[in-house]
């Protein structure tokens, strides 16, 4: 009855989360502008954001990068309109719950700054996934955008997310060249002639290298700046050098100011459009169920859809793996238990002692609020071949007092009463070297808590449930004489 109750009535409520969050005392206040900002703006705004900050107790170390390196790794939404605070905490405020209140703050204060989005990040650990990623599947980009931010909006009204980004942004600002093919005809030319000449002239052309010793130093030839600044000066550019009559660009295009879009993303050779978000006060599971009643309502045009992944997709990939290895190990201490007795019965008795264990982490997993995570199934499988000693060292006595010819029930309690100080001995001392990893001290104690607690928990009650279930069980299932 316990063990239906735990399966059915608290399970169900556990949280789920791929891995616990670290509190390291580290984190990144990451700054956008409008795209096409200069970076000496960005650079004002930075320091107003870095003026705002800085006061706060609790903070150790700060320190500022403003726009991106190009580089392979340069993401498509960073620029010269970004930058980035790295905010170290002093060392005796470093704490989960000291962290949450600094983040909390600066969000508050940074709030009302105008032209600037902020968005808090913290270092990667073991996932390069943000906690919260939606993709928006579809093909027509300008669709897919208003899509995408339709979820985006969706997203921000959901109690317990925080930091709601979309990565369709506003593209960079662009000088749009549209050549008119007919033109092009009657003058005798061709569009890759052309857009050659036009690069060449504002880009410049490597004409020849100037050798200086060992040095070759690259001719670079090009147009002076004040033909090239504006758009009234490259209407005036030649495109027909050496013609006898000489043709302006404005003559065969038209020029225009546009933009380009910020990146174009491809899943699995399907467009998206990549929403992320953090967490804040609610777990991963419970999350991804509030975005996905928040998404169902919304009227989706033919071909769009949407995808749950990020953390997510990582969690259900871990969680399968995990409850694979969990049935493995189940299996192989039966077979293990089922050679050395050479029994069916006796083994199977023993494995009554793994849902027994289950009962005592589901419990105090739902009454510390802990979610169930890769960490917990880790202290499962763990849990799978510790628990089963107890109940071996119980019933390989009572096969020893019946081969002596004892009564089964007598031959019971003799070995109850023999066997319960090393049983709790061995329970004791192993639950002891966890306390200290089960109470949570020293940093990076997120991740080994909930594997202790997983541990002790299911130790705790299958010894317990031990001495009272197992002896019954064996009465029960073995009938011989």
């Amino acid at each position: 009855m316990l063990f239906l109750i735990i399966v059915f009535v608290l399970n169900p409520t556990l949280g789920t989360d791929l891995i616990p969050q670290v509190h390291k005392g580290e984190f990144n206040v990451d700054v956008y502008l409008p795209v096409g900002t200069r970076l000496e703006e960005t650079d004002r705004k930075l320091k107003i954001v870095e003026n705002r900050i800085r006061d706060e107790a609790m903070i150790g170390e700060l320190s500022t990068v403003v726009g991106a390196e190009k580089s392979a790794n340069l993401k498509s939404d960073e620029g010269e309109h970004t930058g980035k605070v790295t905010v170290k905490m002093a060392p005796e405020y470093i704490g989960a719950e000291n962290e949450i209140l600094l983040i909390n703050n600066i969000r508050r204060k940074l709030a009302d700054i105008p032209g600037i989005v902020t968005k808090i990040s913290r270092p990667a650990l073991f996932s390069f996934k943000t906690p919260i990623e939606v993709e928006v599947q579809g093909y027509d980009l300008s669709t897919l955008k208003r899509m995408a931010s339709i979820v985006e909006n969706r997203m921000i009204g959901i109690n317990g997310l925080t930091d709601v980004k979309s990565n369709i942004q506003t593209g960079n600002p662009e000088v749009q060249i549209i050549y008119d093919r007919k033109l092009l005809a009657k003058y005798g030319m061709n569009i890759s002639e052309v857009a050659r000449i036009v690069r060449n002239k504002v880009k410049g052309e490597v004409a020849s290298r100037f050798k200086d010793e060992d040095r070759r130093i690259d001719i670079l030839v090009r147009v002076k700046e004040e033909d090239k600044e504006s758009i009234d000066a490259l209407r005036r550019l030649v495109v027909n050098p050496g013609g006898q009559v000489p043709i302006y660009l404005n003559a065969i295009a038209e020029i225009r100011i546009g933009e380009g879009p910020s990146e174009i993303r491809r899943v699995d050779q399907q467009r998206v459009a990549l929403i992320t978000a953090n967490t804040a006060g609610i777990d991963l599971g419970s999350a991804m169920e509030r975005i996905s009643d928040a998404l169902n309502g919304i009227s989706w045009p033919y071909g769009f859809s949407y995808v749950l992944s990020g953390q997510n997709k990582e969690m259900e990939t871990s969680m399968n793996s995990l409850l694979f290895a969990l049935l493995l190990a189940i299996f192989l201490v039966y077979v293990v238990m089922a050679s050395q007795f050479e029994s069916l019965i006796h083994p199977f008795v023993i494995m009554f002692t793994i849902p027994l264990a289950l009962i005592g982490v589901v419990t105090v997993l739902w009454l510390l609020s802990v979610p169930l995570s890769v960490v917990v199934f880790l202290g499962l499988i763990m849990l799978a071949g510790i628990v089963v000693n107890n109940a071996i060292v119980l019933v390989d006595y009572i096969n020893r007092l019946r081969a002596k010819g004892m009564d089964k029930i007598e031959a019971i309690v003799t070995a109850g009463s023999v066997r319960l100080r090393p049983i709790l001995m061995t329970t004791a001392t192993t639950v002891l070297g966890l306390l200290p990893m089960a109470l949570g001290l020293g940093e990076g104690a997120e991740i080994r808590t909930p594997m202790a607690i997983t541990v002790v928990a299911g130790l705790i009650s299958s010894t317990m449930l031990t001495l009272l279930v197992i002896p019954t069980v064996y009465a029960l299932v073995d009938r011989k004489d």
